[in-house]
């Protein structure tokens, strides 16, 4: 017996001395990094910022990997199908974790139960817009005239489900304006309709909006955000523009990377590490703020947290506008 017992705690201290030396050889590979858009989008330019830096540090290719469809579900099925061993990360966002669960009725993934979360990268705000044209110049008068005429205020968005959409049903939630959504294949298109006349107005992204609004092609009246955008302090907040309660509901937007469930911990936190060290550098940042994002880490646990109670938010939102995938 005693010769059993010998043994048995021979193999735990062999066990316990394995597991960091397993964190020490990671990574000892390329890293594939899926991310949800096509090459060229926001999304997109803010990876490849970010995957250089991450590769320098880790001593591997990061090797950035475009995979497109359903609002970016396809990307996250395939993460988490993918082994956990930190050699396959992906890009998540607001859609990808707390809208797209409540809106695909067949989704492959749970993003509560399939993912580790690494950390955030960054947060950014939608802005309301109008055309120039249109009489209301603040959202208290938006509404009113919304109310005063029904279904004559029609807000564009990227298309059903997306979060320019969910902007738009939070909006009607609170305050109950008869607002009517027209969805398109994509913002640009929306944005251009806006700037035209064809429709009221959009919840649209700072980058995109902030150089119409400079030319006077579009008329912003307030930003999602609890607090004003850094991008555009003079934009009031949906608070001050008299909808209490709008960021409280749901209007935190970001971008965070995840990896598969069961990553050991040693590796998540290696990549938590790596990736704040990244976005700290000179390099990304500045490309960060080319795109009106906001620098956003967080650690595992908190992130984890995080986009459980953004679940939970958005969700509310999806259930009481009857929103399901087109």
């Amino acid at each position: 017996m005693l010769k059993i017992a010998k043994s048995m705690f021979a193999a735990l201290i062999a066990l316990a001395a394995a597991a960091p030396a397993q964190a020490q050889e990671y990574p000892s590979k390329p890293i594939r990094w899926l991310i949800p858009f096509s090459a060229g989008g926001p999304t997109d330019v803010l990876a490849r910022a970010i995957a250089p830096k991450l590769s320098e540090s880790l001593g591997v290719p990061v090797i950035v990997d475009n995979r497109v469809g359903a609002g970016g579900s396809i990307a996250m099925e395939t993460l988490a199908r993918s082994a956990p061993d930190g050699y396959t990360i992906a890009m998540g966002h607001t859609g990808t974790q707390a809208i797209n669960p409540h809106i695909y009725a067949k989704l492959a993934y749970d993003p509560r139960k399939d993912f580790a979360a690494v950390t955030p990268v960054v947060s950014y705000v939608n802005v309301l817009v109008v055309n120039p044209a249109v009489p209301a110049k603040t959202v208290a008068e938006l509404i009113a005239f919304a109310k005063a005429n029904p279904e004559k205020v029609t807000l564009g968005s990227g298309g059903t489900g997306a979060t320019n959409h969910l902007s738009m049903e939070l909006l009607k939630s609170l305050t109950g304006a008869p607002i009517v959504h027209v969805p398109y294949k994509g913002s640009a298109p929306a944005l251009v309709d806006v700037m035209a006349g064809n429709i009221t107005g959009m919840f649209d992204i700072l980058v995109t909006s902030l150089p119409q609004i400079r030319n006077g092609k579009i008329r912003p009246l307030a930003v999602t955000s609890d607090k004003r955008s850094e991008y555009a302090p003079d934009i009031p907040t949906m608070r001050e523009s008299g909808v209490p309660g709008y960021s409280e509901a749901g209007s935190d937007l970001w971008f965070g990377v995840f990896a598969p469930a069961g990553t050991p911990k040693p590796i998540v936190d290696r990549l938590n590490r790596e990736l704040i060290k990244a976005l700290d550098t000179a390099e990304v940042r500045e490309r960060i703020r080319a795109q009106a994002y906001s620098v956003w880490t967080l650690r595992p646990e908190e992130f984890d947290a995080f986009v459980r109670t953004d679940y939970e938010k958005w969700g509310k939102i999806v259930k009481s506008a009857n929103i399901t995938a087109q």
